[in-house]
Parts: structure tokens; C-alpha cells; sequence
């Protein structure tokens, strides 16, 4: 599973509980097992705003997942020369898999193609918010939606104010390919955004448990998210 997103402030509920709740989903349908997590942070030139500088970004994503044995970290859409499209990265992505996946494997002349395992899959991680945003006008070409959908794949996640049952009700390249989109509902809501801790963080308030403390120590130390001395005199952040 692939998540594609500014990755600014590495909250865990944004990056990682996602990309796991998604994984049990998709365990739990019996038709997948998930061998890997991928989380890849955009282009600086994707314009978006108050967006960290993508090295900052990376490392941040990093030290949230220093723990995690099984979701990386994937730098390479950041450092490319210019914003790509999220079919764009799908598509690297998905080459680096199955090249990886026919290393690992090699050639064996013991096994008739019948018996060899089905090639592995690519699926976007995305949130409800983001299937409506396939219903904008000009903000994404129809062909890429369709690849997306039919090609790889969407494992949603549910967000508040959000119905994704009816956004893809309403787009008629959703609603074809509507069984190559997983739906899945957090079990607990958590409305913290990384919009929130972002202010937080300009104000000086404490984040303390809203990110993890390697996170909190790297911003501090890099003076991010604060346009004056807010961390000045605070030492740890209780």
C-alpha cells in the first residue's frame, strides 16, 4: 500500500494507524496479505501551504517509523525535479515492486507457471476526503482516476464529514470499479489534524502525545512550524 501526501507534521493517526487499520481491513477480506506499507511524501513544488522543506519532511516520517518493521518511508517522489502526479507515483512504485518481488524470487524450473504466486499488487491509501476530490473539476484527468481505480486499486480510510459510499455513487468511473475500492471505518474518530498541531506547534503549546518524542525533539531542534521564538526557553515539551 502506497500513502501519497504532503507527510508534513508526523502525526501517528495520520501516517501510521491508517496505514495499519487498512492492512487489517484488508487481511480480513481473505483476498490479500499485506507485505508492505509505503508512505511518500510530495514534491516542495506541489505548492501546498505552510509545507516543511521535503528533507525535513522525510526525516520526520522516518523517526515516526523508526519502530515499524514493515511501513517505510519512500523519498523518492520528493526528490524529483518538479510535483508529480499521483499515477506518476503509482506507476514507479509499482515497477520497484514487481522488479523487487522477481529478484526475491529468481528463476526456478521447478515451478510450472500455474504454481508460481500471483504477482504482487499496488493499492493507493487515501482518506474520503480525497474520492471527493475526484469529483473537482480539472483538478484530475478522468484516465488517471480510472487507472487508480482499475490498475491498483483505493483502500480508504473513513474521515469525518466525509460519506464515500455516495462519492462513489455519483462518479460513474468509481461506481464501475467500485470492487477495487476497500472502504474502512476507524474504529475510534480522532479529529487531530496535522493542521492543528501545526498551530499548536506556532504557538508554542505542548504536542506532547500528539507526536511521537523523536518528532517533537527534531522540530524543536530545527526550529519548524514557528515564524518566532516560540520554542525559546521551553526545553522539553511536557
Amino acid at each position: 500500500m502506497v500513502a501519497t501526501a504532503g507527510v508534513d507534521v508526523c502525526d501517528d493517526m495520520k501516517n501510521r494507524i491508517p496505514v495499519v487499520l487498512l492492512a487489517y481491513h484488508l487481511h480480513q477480506t481473505g483476498m490479500y496479505q499485506v507485505i508492505e506499507g509505503i508512505i511518500s511524501p510530495v514534491n516542495d513544488s506541489y505548492g501546498k501551504k505552510d509545507l516543511v522543506a521535503s528533507h525535513h519532511r522525510v526525516a520526520m516520517a522516518r523517526l515516526a517509523l523508526q519502530t515499524s518493521d514493515w511501513i517505510r518511508v519512500d523519498p523518492w517522489e520528493s526528490e524529483q525535479a518538479q510535483w508529480m502526479e499521483t499515477v506518476k507515483v503509482l506507476r514507479y512504485h509499482h515497477r520497484e515492486l514487481l522488479r523487487s518481488s522477481a529478484q526475491m524470487d529468481g528463476p526456478d524450473p521447478s515451478k510450472t507457471p500455474s504454481a508460481s504466486a500471483a504477482p504482487p499488487e499496488l493499492k493507493l491509501l487515501c482518506g474520503a476526503d480525497v474520492l471527493k476530490t475526484f469529483q473537482t473539476p480539472n483538478l484530475w484527468k478522468d484516465e488517471h482516476i480510472q487507472e487508480i481505480v482499475e490498475k491498483f486499486g483505493l483502500v480508504c480510510v473513513s474521515r469525518s464529514g466525509h460519506d464515500p459510499k455516495r462519492y462513489i455513487l455519483d462518479s460513474p468511473i468509481l461506481q464501475r470499479f467500485q470492487h477495487n475500492i476497500h472502504l474502512a471505518r476507524e474504529p475510534v474518530l480522532n479529529e487531530i489534524s496535522a493542521t492543528y498541531i501545526r498551530k499548536a506547534l506556532g504557538q508554542g503549546q505542548s504536542v506532547k502525545y500528539l507526536l511521537p518524542e523523536a518528532v517533537i525533539t527534531y522540530i524543536r531542534d530545527q526550529g519548524l512550524y514557528v515564524s518566532d521564538n516560540s520554542w525559546k526557553g521551553k526545553g522539553k515539551t511536557d
